[in-house]
């Protein structure tokens, strides 16, 4: 099979891609282990799950993400996978922007004020819970309704 882009500048054989790879190892993996098909379908609604579930697990500040991931999965089904990648969003790198704009709209939200100079002690850090919490629940629904729906509308 040749896969020929619209300007027939490139040929490229579609046996040789590394997603093909990638879902090959997945194939292998489910059959190996017992994996139900559902959790590595390619599917629009395993798909657009996947990506509502990563987005809203990856805005929540807490420990061991992935973790979450495999025990909301018995109760929702959904592509693992691609659940771990987009719950990558909040890495070590992004996670203190991320975490700042979400206790900046809970704070909005609550009409606290935000506090700028933070030192590690147990009144400044339950007074910073509440609104990092509530930000985060707006913005983990928001972004993950929003992607879930553009996922869907997108599919082809």
């Amino acid at each position: 099979m040749i896969f020929l882009n619209k300007y027939n500048i490139f040929k490229k054989d579609v046996r040789d891609s590394i997603i093909l790879k990638i879902f090959k190892k997945l194939v292998i993996l489910r059959k190996k282990y017992n994996i139900e098909k559902e959790y590595v379908s390619f599917d629009k609604e395993m798909v657009s799950r996947a990506i509502f579930i990563g987005f809203f697990i990856a805005f929540i500040p807490m420990p061991m993400q992935m973790m979450f991931v495999f025990l909301v999965s018995p109760f929702v089904r959904f592509n693992i996978p691609i659940a771990f990648l987009i719950c990558w969003i909040t890495n070590p790198l992004t996670m203190p922007f991320i975490y700042y704009i979400e206790y900046s709209i809970g704070a909005y939200i609550l009409g606290i004020e935000v506090v700028e100079d933070i030192t590690f002690s147990i009144d400044t850090i339950t007074s910073i819970l509440k609104p990092l919490y509530y930000g985060a629940f707006v913005l983990s629904t928001s972004f993950g309704s929003l992607f879930y729906y553009l996922s869907r509308y997108f599919w082809k």
